[in-house]
């Protein structure tokens, strides 16, 4: 008995990254559980807009978070081609960073998840004006708190990149629904601002996220080799 468990925990660790992408595919498939993941990386794209903005000297008037996945950033100033372009690519690089928390060294994980409530406070002082996108935005902060108190679970941490992962996934997926032929979004302002066709915009995203999900199965399989030896 004890030789299958220990077979069956080291096929688990070896494609302990696989796991988590398939557990994320199947959560990604129930309505009500895969809202408030839509939410999150609605956050991320939201307030990428809005850091791309304020570091090309511009500022953020307004977050707004809907329902149903939805989200609006509203700009004044800086560069509109940065602050188009890191919606998407933003998402992505939150959901690496997301996942990548989770496995870090506790006291890095803290400080991580400080800065990450200290973002989510400053939207709720400064950016939020609707008592919907309030309540989203406290539901995210109050899952990061939770991190942050029980951050040495391994279920919660295996949540955490399942959380990370399904950001990433909805990266690759959102971007899709820009071609609809009414011009609007991200990928058709970059097309009216560069001439560039929106479909290559679209692909850049997807190419960026995929990167991204590369980048973390080899951390994964690096991480995996080092506790071997």
């Amino acid at each position: 008995m004890s030789e299958k468990i220990t077979s069956s925990n080291s096929i688990f660790i070896r494609y302990y990254f696989y796991f988590v992408v398939l557990a994320a595919v199947i959560l990604m498939q129930i309505p009500i559980i895969s809202i408030p993941f839509k939410w999150l990386e609605s956050y991320f794209h939201e307030v990428s807009h809005g850091i791309a903005a304020l570091a090309t000297g511009g500022e953020i008037v307004r977050i707004q978070l809907f329902a149903n996945g939805a989200g609006l950033c509203t700009t004044l100033g800086g560069s509109t081609f940065f602050i188009s372009f890191f919606g998407y690519a933003g998402a992505a690089i939150w959901g690496v960073i997301y996942y990548l928390m989770a496995g870090l060294h506790h006291r890095l994980a803290q400080i991580f998840a400080l800065i990450l409530i200290l973002l989510f406070i400053v939207t709720l002082l400064l950016w939020s004006r609707d008592i919907l996108t309030i309540g989203i935005i406290l539901l995210l902060l109050s899952l990061v708190v939770v991190k942050l108190r029980y951050g040495r679970s391994f279920y919660l941490k295996l949540s955490l990149q399942v959380t990370g992962v399904m950001v990433l996934l909805n990266s690759i997926k959102s971007p899709w629904y820009l071609i609809d032929g009414r011009n609007i979004g991200d990928g058709s302002a970059l097309a009216q601002q560069t001439g560039i066709p929106e479909m290559f915009w679209v692909i850049c995203w997807c190419v960026i996220t995929i990167s991204g999900i590369v980048l973390l199965a080899k951390a994964q399989k690096n991480s995996e080799l080092s506790k071997s030896h």
